[in-house]
């Protein structure tokens, strides 16, 4: 598929996506959310429905497409109601990407296909318990020994961390600052690594960890890209990453004006549906403009994207966006569980646990104030 595809091709993906979800996804999300996990199965079965190779090259088993389709692939997963189950399902949408287009090609071929065919897991570890957002001042270590990396430090909030076969791992292999960062590959058994899980607010169907790395050995060839010139790869990355979560705090917002909706025409107040009451309709309302307003702009974006107009002004947007889509999400929410009353506050609605998960999606990928000001440094101000 190319950036060519017509509206038919992308409606008929969309609806095997939909199927998908209806079938695999949506019965189970509670569950899995109870049981702070789902079934390793599930990789290989999204796998198989053509939604973990998206984007990626014909080649290493992906399917070439333009991000539209991967919008309408989050958009669809979305529906399901479950951020913590998209998080770890797809977290190869940042582990991959440096790989692909810095690794090297024994490296890709080695890591690459099994992730594809759902047959092994990749996470990205960047965040550290010192520090999130700054990535330049990093301090997990990587020193050359032999033919081997040894690898000391730790990092946090790692998705997909105790399950992945293979971590995306930034180290500091150089001297102080952004020019002493480099990308490694690191394997989930490579002798000194430790993993533990974490207990979250929300999420709670996806792996968290923590992740350290006690003398860690890794071989020289997994390093990705050249030595000490990880940190640009690392901002690129960051692009796919936030203009994804942009789409689906979309998404997840519109689950809660669907939610409310049925919820409002359905439920009795008074001797009247909750719908033919003012000021639920003006909520309703509300909820309508701002994720009209966040699809407009999200919609922009990826066509600029898909037309290689990728420039400063465009990551300035995208990271307004990112806020921006992510406000949304907060507001639709908050919305939802108040329309819902008492049963927006029992698990088991989407809304309840749309509301538990908000915070994490304004905080990953950038937090708002980072945010602002990265916007703030490509447009000059």
């Amino acid at each position: 598929m190319t950036s060519t595809i017509d509206t038919g091709e992308l409606a008929a993906f969309r609806d095997s996506v939909r199927r998908f979800v209806d079938r695999e996804i949506a019965p189970n999300v509670v569950a899995w959310d109870e049981a702070e996990t789902f079934p390793r199965g599930l990789y290989t079965k999204a796998a198989a429905a053509g939604l973990i190779g998206i984007g990626y090259p014909e080649q290493y088993g992906g399917t070439p497409a333009p991000m539209r389709l991967r919008m309408i692939a989050t958009e669809e997963v979305a529906r399901a109601g479950s951020g913590g189950l998209m998080a770890s399902l797809f977290s190869h949408s940042i582990a991959l990407p440096p790989i692909v287009a810095h690794g090297s090609e024994a490296l890709r071929q080695r890591i690459v296909p099994p992730v594809l065919r759902g047959e092994k897991i990749a996470a990205l570890a960047i965040t550290e318990p010192g520090g999130g957002s700054d990535v330049a001042r990093l301090a997990c270590t990587a020193r050359r020994e032999g033919d081997e990396w040894v690898i000391a430090g730790e990092k946090t909030f790692i998705t997909s961390g105790v399950r992945a076969d293979w971590i995306t791992l930034a180290v500091r292999t150089g001297g102080k600052g952004a020019a002493g960062i480099s990308l490694i590959a690191v394997p989930g058994d490579a002798p000194g690594l430790e993993r533990t899980p974490l207990a979250k607010m929300g999420w709670w169907c996806s792996d968290t960890a923590q992740l350290r790395f006690a003398d860690c050995h890794v071989p020289i060839g997994n390093l990705i890209g050249e030595e000490n010139t990880g940190f640009r790869a690392i901002m690129e990355n960051f692009n796919g990453e936030r203009l994804l979560m942009s789409v689906g705090a979309a998404g997840f917002a519109q689950v809660c004006y669907d939610e409310a909706l049925a919820w409002a025409r359905e439920r009795k107040t008074f001797g009247a549906a909750l719908v033919e009451h003012q000021a639920i309709r003006h909520k309703l309302m509300d909820m309508r403009m701002r994720i009209a307003s966040t699809r407009a702009w999200l919609a922009v974006l990826v066509e600029h994207h898909d037309a290689g107009q990728v420039d400063t002004g465009w990551v300035a947007e995208l990271c307004l966006l990112k806020n921006h889509a992510t406000q949304t999400m907060q507001f639709c929410a908050d919305q939802a569980v108040q329309i819902l009353g008492g049963m927006g506050f029992m698990r088991g609605t989407k809304s309840e646990r749309i509301y538990r998960e908000v915070k994490v999606m304004m905080i990953g990928g950038g937090a708002e104030e980072i945010m602002k000001e990265l916007a703030a440094k490509q447009l000059g101000v």
